[in-house]
C-alpha cells in the first residue's frame, strides 16, 4: 500500500496579493459624510493646527489641504 500524498487534494489557496488587498480593505477606516464635513469645518475653524487636528482623527496629514488665511 502506497502512503497518500499530501499534495495531491490540498485546498486552493487565493493569491497573495488578494490576501493582502482584502486585509487592507478591511482595515481601512470609513467616514460617513458627517464625520468628513466635521474636520474639514474643525480645520477651517483654525482653533488647532491642521497637525494636532491629523492627530486626534488618527488621519494622514497629506488627506486634509487647508489653506487658512492668516
Amino acid at each position: 500500500m502506497k502512503p497518500k500524498s499530501s499534495h495531491s487534494k490540498s485546498p486552493v489557496k487565493p493569491p497573495a496579493e488578494r490576501v493582502v488587498k482584502d486585509i487592507r480593505r478591511h482595515t481601512r477606516r470609513h467616514f460617513s459624510a458627517e464625520d468628513k464635513i466635521r474636520i474639514v469645518l474643525e480645520g477651517l475653524r483654525g482653533d488647532d493646527s491642521i497637525a494636532e487636528l491629523c492627530r486626534k482623527e488618527g488621519i494622514a496629514q497629506s488627506l486634509i489641504r487647508a489653506e487658512r488665511s492668516v
